[in-house]
Order: structure tokens, then sequence, then C-alpha cells
């Protein structure tokens, strides 16, 4: 079983290549504000949503390419986030595959209000059994919305 499961975990990848992509747009509304969540804060595009919205496109980006059985889970964000960015505002949120290891993958990432660059850096998400996962957390469901 050991076995049958590595050779699993190792060809969770196989169909994941450098460069796929995908784009993540939102609108910044008062609830994914700075303000929202802490008092006395500016009503300006919080820095979690804008992780929040980066490991979204990242977990799109290879999603259909994963094996029935597996997804993707977030690691580790190295992010800036460079400029404010007011409610009202489209923001884009792109990934792009750049690094392919054995159980994750890292991606650039950006966001972007307009021409200006608000967000950069990368972002690693790890390649997980969704059964395996259930039976060592106890987790009775693991599900990921890419909306």
């Amino acid at each position: 079983m050991t076995r049958s499961l590595n050779e699993a975990e190792m060809s969770a990848l196989e169909n994941v290549t450098i460069g796929m992509n995908a784009v993540k747009t939102v609108t910044v509304t008062s609830e994914t504000t700075v303000g929202h969540f802490v008092p006395n804060m500016p009503q300006v595009y919080a820095t979690p949503m804008m992780i929040l919205h980066m490991e979204m496109a990242s977990g799109s980006a290879i999603a259909s390419h994963l094996p029935e059985g597996f997804v993707s889970v977030g690691m580790a964000v190295k992010v800036r986030h460079l400029a404010a960015t007011p409610v009202g505002r489209t923001v884009r949120a792109i990934s792009r595959v750049i690094q392919i290891d054995a159980k994750s993958v890292v991606f650039a990432v950006e966001a972007w209000d307009g021409d200006r660059k608000i967000g950069d850096r990368t972002h690693r998400r790890g390649i997980v059994n969704v059964a395996e996962f259930e039976r060592r957390s106890g987790v009775k469901q693991l599900c990921m919305s890419l909306d």
C-alpha cells in the first residue's frame, strides 16, 4: 500500500508544467479592506485578502491537471504589498508555475490594480492526497472553492 501511495504522489504532478497560469479578478469591497478587520485602519485592500486571491489563482492554475483525489494546499507565501488599493477598484491576482518539486509547486504571483503592480513575489503549494489527508488529520471533507 505504501509503495503505490508514493507512486501516486510522485505521479500527481506529471501533468503540471512550468508556465501554467491563472488569474483571479476581484473588486475591492469594504469587506476586503484592512479597515473591515482592524478598527481605525483605512478602507484599502487588505494584505491577507491579496494573499488569499494570489493563492486562489495559484490553485486554479493547476487544479484541473491534478489526478482525481488530489488537491493543492498553501504551504508558504513570500509576498510584498506595494501599494494601497481603494474600495471599488478591480484587482487582478496573477499566478504562474515557475518550479515543480517532488510534492509541491512554486508560483510567481503578482497583483495589479489597472496597470499598477500592487503586490508580487512567490507562493508554494503542496500536493495532497485527500483520502490520506483525511485519514491522518481526522478531517472528514477537504474542499477548495476556486471561485
